[in-house]
């Protein structure tokens, strides 16, 4: 059942369970507890990839860890959804370490730090403002992306300014 799947050890309320379904907009969320007795089938086979996608990520906040890994947690969801999820991921996990495989840049372009692969390797690590600026091959990824590369530019920027500033006032109410 959907129970089962998001609180496998039988540990949590119904309340917060549902309100992990609500915060994640699950299809049929506000039928109440009958949702909770659906049956999940085998893989999943009765959901779509979107769907399972958001009983993962209900199932992780329920869970509250220190450090989530996401691969590609948006890859078969259109934008929209992609949008909601990011904000989502920013919201309920502000004490999470996120670790986060992605294609999309948009997805990581605000992140603390970025570790780019090449070949199996560490090719640069940085914030994705230093990457942009170092000229490597973080930027030509950005580059690549067309008219998309001023727009990730400018987000890396604010999210930039936005920690910088969030440090200053950590500092000041310290």
């Amino acid at each position: 059942t959907i129970r089962t799947n998001l609180d496998p050890f039988e540990s949590l309320v119904d309340a917060d369970i549902m309100e992990a379904l609500r915060l994640v907009k699950f299809p049929g969320f506000h039928r109440g507890l009958t949702l909770l007795e659906q049956n999940v089938e085998e893989g999943g086979s009765n959901y779509s990839a979107g769907e399972k996608q958001l009983l993962c990520l209900a199932r992780a906040m329920l869970a509250n860890p220190r450090v989530l890994v996401l691969d590609e947690a948006s890859a078969s969801i259109d934008r929209e959804t992609d949008g909601f999820i990011q904000q989502m991921l920013r919201n309920q996990f502000p004490n999470t370490t996120l670790v986060t495989i992605a294609h999309r840049l948009n997805t990581i372009i605000d992140y603390d730090a970025i570790l780019v692969m090449n070949d199996g390797r560490l090719a640069e690590f940085g914030s994705p403002l230093e990457l942009i600026e170092r000229n490597g091959l973080f930027r030509e990824l950005v580059d690549a992306t067309g008219e998309g590369a001023t727009s990730l530019i400018q987000m890396a920027r604010t999210a930039q300014k936005d920690r910088e500033d969030e440090r200053k006032n950590s500092i000041l109410f310290e």
